[in-house]
């Protein structure tokens, strides 16, 4: 992450150079470009990472519920039955 938000401000800098110094139309186009695909490559990174931390949060709660569950069940034998 830290090296996309490099890249995006490295290319912050150029195109505010580019509008100061006026380099030039080929160099306006490349850099809305890469801009372009870089913000896509973050959003997906993102969107990637948020989906993978949501099946964490239920894969903890799973196991949370699975070691609850085998407690219940051998306090269950360990009293007898009182029907």
């Amino acid at each position: 992450m830290f090296v996309w938000c490099s890249i995006l401000f490295l290319l912050g800098i150029a195109a505010f150079m580019d509008s100061l110094f006026n380099y030039g139309e080929i160099f306006r186009q490349i850099n809305s470009v890469l801009f372009m695909f870089i913000s896509l490559g973050l959003l997906v990174r993102t969107t990637t990472k948020m989906k993978a931390r949501k099946i964490e949060n239920c894969e903890n709660q799973i196991r949370s519920l699975e070691s609850e569950l085998r407690a219940l069940k051998t306090e269950r034998e360990k009293t007898p039955a009182e029907y």
